[in-house]
Protein backbone atom coordinates (compact mmCIF):
# COMPACT_ATOMS: atom_id res chain seq x y z
CA UNK A 1 0.00 0.00 0.00
CA UNK A 2 1.13 3.58 -0.80
CA UNK A 3 1.36 6.02 2.07
CA UNK A 4 -0.93 9.28 0.92
CA UNK A 5 1.49 11.85 0.62
CA UNK A 6 0.36 15.85 -0.99
CA UNK A 7 3.17 18.13 -2.51
CA UNK A 8 1.78 21.84 -2.48
CA UNK A 9 3.88 25.15 -3.28
CA UNK A 10 3.12 28.38 -2.15
CA UNK A 11 4.81 31.67 -2.84
CA UNK A 12 4.66 35.27 -1.79
CA UNK A 13 7.40 37.96 -3.13
CA UNK A 14 10.81 36.14 -3.96
CA UNK A 15 10.14 33.67 -1.37
CA UNK A 16 8.97 30.05 -2.54
CA UNK A 17 7.71 27.30 0.36
CA UNK A 18 7.37 23.08 -0.44
CA UNK A 19 4.78 21.12 1.80
CA UNK A 20 4.74 18.07 2.28
CA UNK A 21 1.73 16.42 4.18
CA UNK A 22 1.56 12.76 5.22
CA UNK A 23 0.18 10.96 7.90
CA UNK A 24 2.30 10.56 11.01
CA UNK A 25 2.70 12.20 14.67
CA UNK A 26 1.82 15.95 14.44
CA UNK A 27 5.34 17.10 13.39
CA UNK A 28 5.57 20.66 11.81
CA UNK A 29 8.86 21.47 10.48
CA UNK A 30 10.31 24.28 8.50
CA UNK A 31 13.70 23.53 6.95
CA UNK A 32 14.48 20.63 9.42
CA UNK A 33 13.63 22.61 12.41
CA UNK A 34 10.49 22.54 14.27
CA UNK A 35 7.84 25.24 14.27
CA UNK A 36 8.07 24.86 18.02
CA UNK A 37 11.10 27.02 17.40
CA UNK A 38 11.27 28.70 14.67
CA UNK A 39 12.14 32.32 14.49
CA UNK A 40 11.26 35.35 14.14
CA UNK A 41 8.23 34.88 16.66
CA UNK A 42 5.81 36.75 14.80
CA UNK A 43 6.56 34.67 11.18
CA UNK A 44 6.04 31.51 14.06
CA UNK A 45 3.11 33.33 15.03
CA UNK A 46 1.54 33.60 11.52
CA UNK A 47 2.28 30.44 10.44
CA UNK A 48 0.34 29.16 13.64
CA UNK A 49 -2.85 30.53 12.63
CA UNK A 50 -3.19 28.71 9.61
CA UNK A 51 -2.67 25.50 12.13
CA UNK A 52 -5.55 26.94 14.08
CA UNK A 53 -7.98 27.31 11.19
CA UNK A 54 -7.08 23.81 10.08
CA UNK A 55 -7.97 22.70 13.59
CA UNK A 56 -11.56 22.60 13.52
CA UNK A 57 -11.45 20.56 10.52
CA UNK A 58 -8.50 18.23 10.61
CA UNK A 59 -6.88 15.94 13.42
CA UNK A 60 -3.29 17.64 12.92
CA UNK A 61 -1.99 15.22 15.23
CA UNK A 62 -2.20 12.67 12.91
CA UNK A 63 -0.42 14.67 10.36
CA UNK A 64 2.66 15.31 9.70
CA UNK A 65 3.99 18.72 7.88
CA UNK A 66 7.55 19.66 6.54
CA UNK A 67 8.04 22.38 4.65
CA UNK A 68 11.17 23.37 2.80
CA UNK A 69 11.62 27.34 1.83
CA UNK A 70 13.93 29.59 0.57
CA UNK A 71 14.39 33.21 -1.01
CA UNK A 72 12.96 36.33 0.07
CA UNK A 73 12.98 37.62 3.52
CA UNK A 74 11.07 36.39 6.55
CA UNK A 75 7.83 37.55 6.41
CA UNK A 76 7.73 37.07 2.65
CA UNK A 77 9.03 33.16 3.92
CA UNK A 78 6.50 33.00 6.56
CA UNK A 79 3.09 34.30 4.05
CA UNK A 80 4.62 31.75 1.60
CA UNK A 81 4.65 28.92 4.10
CA UNK A 82 1.34 29.72 5.06
CA UNK A 83 -0.06 29.11 1.32
CA UNK A 84 2.10 26.21 0.97
CA UNK A 85 0.46 24.99 4.20
CA UNK A 86 -2.75 25.88 3.75
CA UNK A 87 -3.41 24.27 0.18
CA UNK A 88 -1.73 20.52 1.22
CA UNK A 89 -4.09 20.73 4.33
CA UNK A 90 -7.27 21.07 1.78
CA UNK A 91 -5.92 18.27 -0.90
CA UNK A 92 -4.73 16.47 2.26
CA UNK A 93 -8.39 16.34 3.81
CA UNK A 94 -10.57 17.15 0.95
CA UNK A 95 -12.76 19.03 2.99
CA UNK A 96 -14.86 22.05 1.18
CA UNK A 97 -15.36 23.43 4.54
CA UNK A 98 -11.74 24.28 5.09
CA UNK A 99 -11.49 25.43 2.21
CA UNK A 100 -14.01 27.58 3.00
CA UNK A 101 -12.92 28.43 6.25
CA UNK A 102 -9.56 29.14 4.69
CA UNK A 103 -11.11 31.76 2.04
CA UNK A 104 -13.27 33.80 4.59
CA UNK A 105 -10.32 34.20 7.15
CA UNK A 106 -7.55 35.55 4.32
CA UNK A 107 -8.13 34.90 0.12
CA UNK A 108 -4.34 34.94 -0.04
CA UNK A 109 -3.77 31.49 1.55
CA UNK A 110 -5.55 29.72 -1.32
CA UNK A 111 -5.33 32.09 -4.43
CA UNK A 112 -1.48 33.50 -3.56
CA UNK A 113 -0.57 37.39 -3.65
CA UNK A 114 -0.74 39.11 -7.42
CA UNK A 115 1.20 42.35 -6.35
CA UNK A 116 4.96 42.20 -8.00
CA UNK A 117 7.63 44.37 -7.56
CA UNK A 118 7.68 47.33 -9.81
CA UNK A 119 10.59 47.10 -12.50
CA UNK A 120 13.43 49.12 -12.76
CA UNK A 121 13.55 51.86 -14.86
CA UNK A 122 16.26 52.32 -17.47
CA UNK A 123 19.39 54.65 -16.86
CA UNK A 124 19.57 54.03 -12.98
CA UNK A 125 17.99 51.03 -13.11
CA UNK A 126 20.51 49.47 -10.76
CA UNK A 127 19.20 52.23 -7.18
CA UNK A 128 15.63 51.45 -8.34
CA UNK A 129 12.67 52.06 -10.08
CA UNK A 130 12.13 55.07 -9.30
CA UNK A 131 15.38 57.10 -8.23
CA UNK A 132 16.30 60.42 -9.94
CA UNK A 133 19.36 62.18 -9.24
CA UNK A 134 19.48 64.66 -6.54
CA UNK A 135 18.96 68.16 -6.78
CA UNK A 136 20.75 70.69 -5.28
CA UNK A 137 19.84 74.45 -4.93
CA UNK A 138 23.08 75.42 -3.82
Amino acid sequence: MVEKQIHKAGKRKMSIARATVKKGRGRVTINAVPLDVYQPEIARFKIYETLMLASDHVDLKKIDLSVSVRGGGVMGQADAIRSSIARGLVEFSGSDELLNAYISNDRTLIAGDHRLTEPHKPSQSSKGPRHKRQKSYR
